[in-house]
């Protein structure tokens, strides 16, 4: 399984410039398994005061991830901001296959902080998905910070986290993903934006983690840029095996 991580700038609800922008750096590092990008990709983080404008542009960005992942033969992976059935507005991770089907993951822990709570509804269902063999916990920023949610059920393999996390607080990204990683014997696949909006400069520290915390692939923090690596199935499997830390754990619930 190899995986790309696409850590890249976005240019403030401008859905069609960032669009082409990412199908360039995209198709520039062709042959990954998956591919994936940052929270809210295509517009930047939709505060309060502009989050009505999710909805049609919505299904736009979804439309180019399945065109994406179609031409690239590749599973595609980001979160949206759009409506559910119901008109609620939903920071959505969608992991688009070639074929054109999705699963999506709906961002559970809002950033009351940022005033995430006053637009967005939180999702409820905790969303592992499989693909080429590898299985996906599917995580959105904020969600870092709570473990128990997170937690393994000997159910995934790997937890993709995307992210618009602030580079004043990049010290706790970086730790929590070597945590993550460490704690669940996974794989850990961290998407940070670079760039800045008018509330927070952004500075990447996008990266992937095997299950001893070790980085197997990095972007260069600041810059915008790709990084590819390979998912080594076996070896995690090995470890596991050898010290099933899992086994011991404590058992969590949440509701």
């Amino acid at each position: 399984m190899n995986i790309a991580i696409v850590q890249h700038t976005i240019r403030y609800n401008d859905v069609p410039c960032n669009l082409q922008h990412l199908k360039a750096l995209m198709h520039q590092h062709a042959g990954a398994d998956v591919y994936v990008l940052a929270e809210t990709f295509a517009t930047g983080f939709l505060a309060e005061g502009s989050a009505e404008q999710a909805g049609p542009q919505s299904e736009q960005i979804l439309a180019w991830m399945q065109q994406q992942a179609s031409a690239l033969n590749a599973a595609v992976a980001g979160s949206v901001a759009t409506r559910d059935a119901e008109g609620r507005l939903r920071n959505r991770l969608y992991f688009v296959r070639p074929d054109g089907t999705f699963d999506y993951y709906d961002k559970r822990h809002l950033f009351s902080y940022a005033g995430e709570t006053r637009d967005y509804v939180a999702g409820s269902r905790r969303v592992v998905v499989s693909w080429r063999g590898v299985r996906f916990l599917l995580q959105v920023c904020y969600d870092l910070r709570f473990p128990v949610f997170s937690r393994s059920r000997g159910d995934y393999d790997a937890i993709i986290y995307v992210a618009n996390w602030p580079a004043k607080r990049s010290v706790a990204w970086q730790s929590l993903l070597v945590a993550r990683a460490i704690e669940n014997q996974c794989f850990v696949v961290g998407v940070n934006r670079v760039g800045s909006d008018a509330a927070c400069q952004y500075a990447g520290g996008s990266v992937v983690h095997n299950a001893y915390g070790d980085v197997i692939a990095q972007c260069a923090p600041g810059v915008e840029a790709v990084a590819v690596c390979q998912l080594d199935m076996a070896a995690l499997e090995r470890f596991r095996h050898k010290f099933p830390v899992l086994a011991d754990a404590d058992t969590f619930t949440c509701a």
